[in-house]
């Protein structure tokens, strides 16, 4: 498989550190407001990366973080702490801000059929880890304590901007004069470990360290639970390309100067999508949510050949003139599946079986060329072959491509349906109120296997089929 290593600035034959078996670390959300589809378009890209790992033959251990504490709404260390400028809007505490995008964002990603890592964990869980890491960093002379916080030395660094590719001087220039700088820094692009909490009033997440109580910084979350779980030898890393500087960045530092020797081989990020005024985000014109494309009248599923049909290092420009194209593209597509579906099935004929799988697996082997994969499903459905052979590359295809190319839609909701939702909703209810969160989400996950998805909104829980 060949993968663009954005350390390295080319693409690369993927080794992994043990034959046959990829570690692999997601940078997960930070829970203080709902994703936007930009954020989600990265989501996607690591769900593929994942699935198509999967079909060529790897074991993928996969673990993925929660960020619900230490991200300031500067990455420069400075502004205010995401998750309390969450709470400070919708006047709830900071936990109760965390539970809730958690679950939202959760949402959002079963509408688009991204699998949920198996190790997922919050950023406030590994507060021992954190002080474990920061402890040697400072033993080792790799970082400081400075008013009562303590920071990353990164004259100390190897190589630090060799992911980046920038230097000291590029930062210089695009320093923003609009972000006061830490005066108790030695360097002003040193970076937070741990910060006491005189920094903000009312800061509800904190914890007692060696060095004051307070919180971690941001960065230091990533680098702990991917220790944690995947260990010392990391195989490939991700994120969208605004996590490369200065979030991926001092992961590295961190990672490196704490275990002593080299630690992720493979960094891949995905580009930006941008609306037709620049780079979508939350605080840039419409907050586009999935929940906004649906009410639009898009499916989830066609965001997602949305951003399928196009390269994840390509930036991608959204309108919704290009989402009612791939609307109608899907809805044409499934058309011709389902007409293949009422056809005779015959034999599954093994050589034509052999040559398309060899063509999606050599697609999916070329840095994860998606448009070229759905090709080879259009050319799959052009084919002279019986309709059994189309209908076993389909379903293979689809467990990467994951576009629900087979699944069978349900028409109604009958009213004894009806009722037994509205009773696992309230047993669901209860669960919360109780803090039973184990029993909630076994409650949510039984209805989705069920094809009910429910979604917690300010005026209640809401349901519908998929």
């Amino acid at each position: 498989m060949k993968i663009y290593n954005t350390l390295t600035k080319q693409i690369e034959t993927f080794t992994p550190h043990k034959e046959g078996v990829v570690n692999l670390y997601t940078c997960g959300p930070t829970v203080y407001h709902f994703a936007h589809i930009g954020n989600l378009r990265c989501y996607i890209f690591e769900d593929i990366l994942e699935k198509a790992l999967t079909y060529v033959g790897y074991k993928v251990n996969r673990v993925m973080n929660i960020t619900d504490v230490g991200h300031m709404t500067s990455d420069a260390d400075e502004g205010e702490d995401k998750m309390l400028k969450g709470a400070k809007r919708e006047h709830k505490t900071v936990y109760e801000i965390a539970d809730f995008y958690t679950e939202a964002f959760f949402a959002d990603t079963h509408k688009l059929n991204i699998k949920k890592p198996p190790v997922i964990e919050k950023a406030s869980s590994h507060i021992d880890m954190y002080i474990k890491m920061i402890e040697k960093l400072l033993e080792d002379g790799f970082a400081y304590k400075e008013g009562g916080n303590v920071y990353f030395d990164i004259s100390k660094a190897k190589d630090y901007y060799a992911l980046s590719g920038m230097n000291t001087e590029d930062l210089m220039v695009g320093a923003r004069e609009d972000v006061e700088e830490d005066a108790h820094k030695k360097n002003p692009y040193d970076f937070g470990l741990w910060f006491t909490v005189s920094k903000f009033e009312n800061q509800a997440m904190q914890w007692d360290s060696p060095w004051g109580r307070g919180y971690p910084g941001w960065h230091i979350e990533c680098s702990g639970i991917a220790l944690t779980y995947l260990g010392e030898y990391l195989d490939i890393h991700c994120g969208g390309i605004d996590n490369i500087f200065p979030h991926h960045t001092n992961e590295i530092a961190q990672s490196e100067a704490f275990i002593g020797h080299p630690w992720c081989k493979y960094w891949m990020h995905s580009e930006h999508l941008n609306d037709q005024t620049g780079k979508m985000s939350k605080s840039n014109g419409e907050f586009l949510t999935l929940s906004v494309l649906e009410k639009k009248g898009f499916s989830p599923l066609v965001y997602r050949l949305f951003c399928l049909n196009s390269h994840y290092r390509k930036t991608l420009v959204f309108s919704y003139e290009a989402m009612e194209q791939t609307k109608n593209t899907y809805e044409k597509l499934l058309s011709k599946i389902d007409a293949v579906k009422k056809e005779a099935q015959g034999e599954v004929e093994e050589g034509i079986l052999q040559k398309f799988q060899t063509a999606f697996k050599e697609n999916l082997e070329n840095d994860l060329n998606t448009a070229s994969a759905l090709t080879t499903l259009y050319d799959v459905l052009k084919a002279e072959t019986t309709a059994a052979t189309k209908i076993k590359l389909i379903e293979e295809f689809d467990t990467v491509l994951s576009l629900d190319l087979l699944k069978d839609k349900t028409t109604e909701i009958t009213a004894e349906l009806e009722t037994y939702i509205k009773e696992q909703i309230n047993l669901r209810t209860l669960a919360k109120q109780e803090k039973d969160f184990t029993k909630a989400d076994a409650i949510r996950e039984a209805l989705l296997e069920k094809g009910i998805e429910i979604k917690d909104t300010r005026e209640g829980t809401i349901f519908s089929l998929r």
